[in-house]
């Protein structure tokens, strides 16, 4: 009897998941029409660029120097080997800039960022102060998620593009000194093989994932319930959502701007 049972589950699993997908989309909406309109709060959306961007500095470009670190000392061994040493400063290049910069500074940016957002709105939803805000007739989309939803937008390319140089520095630093790779070589392959279109693609990027990051966590944080232990689980549930997002969101951008 319990067999029975398990498509009327899933039915209803998937129909949970796609009304949920609706109601992010119509927050989505709801902020671009609100974008266009001209209603945003600078000092608020100054704020969150601070929290957003300016705090989240240290780990995203730390992070971003060891990959290109540990990157560039396994493929320059493998490259020397086969006597392609001199294409290192080249695959490096394209890397960081088509994938690991966009990549780490989204996955540093949605495990920080979307669990405090997520975490800040739930506790202000049950405490009620959400519900304060609507019955004094303020827009809750105008001062909480737009400031929010600009700021991710904004600062993802920015924290993207230090990212870049720096993961890019760290690879020039480790394959020069403990590689074997020829310095001016390097440089010299990473200015032919990488296209302009190579950085723009990747940066553009990483504006859709600041855009699905703060849709997500707002989202989340909005319909938080269950006092303190539904915070915890809605900021848990935020930060894997957006993560699983990324990564497939991720995919698809790559395959359309890289193919």
């Amino acid at each position: 009897m319990q067999y029975k049972n398990i498509p009327e589950e899933v039915g209803d699993k998937v129909y949970s998941w796609l009304e949920e997908f609706g109601r992010m989309v119509e927050l989505f909406l709801s902020i671009i029409a609100n974008v266009f309109k001209g209603k945003i709060n600078l000092k608020l959306t100054f704020d969150q660029m601070v929290k957003i961007g300016i705090d989240s500095l240290p780990l995203c470009l730390t992070t971003a120097a060891f990959i290109g670190m540990v990157f560039a000392i396994q493929i320059a061994g493998e490259f020397v080997r086969f006597g392609a040493g001199r294409f290192v400063g080249g695959v490096m290049s394209i890397a960081m800039a088509r994938e690991l910069g966009p990549a780490i500074t989204g996955i540093v940016v949605a495990a920080r960022v979307s669990a405090s957002i997520t975490a800040e709105l739930g506790t202000m939803c049950v405490t009620e102060q959400i519900d304060a805000l609507r019955a004094l007739g303020a827009s809750t989309t105008r001062y909480l998620v737009i400031p929010r939803f600009i700021a991710a937008a904004l600062m993802m390319p920015l924290l993207t593009i230090l990212a870049d140089v720096l993961g890019f520095l760290g690879g020039y630093l480790v394959a020069t000194a403990f590689g074997g790779i020829n310095a001016v070589q390097y440089l010299e392959t990473a200015q032919r093989l990488v296209s302009t279109w190579d950085i723009y693609g990747g940066i553009l990027k990483t504006v859709i994932f600041g855009a699905i990051i703060a849709v997500i966590a707002c989202h989340r944080g909005l319909n938080t319930k269950g006092g303190a232990k539904g915070v915890g689980e809605a900021t848990t549930s935020s930060v894997v959502t957006t993560l699983i997002c990324l990564f497939i969101v991720n995919y698809f951008l790559s395959v359309l701007f890289f193919k």
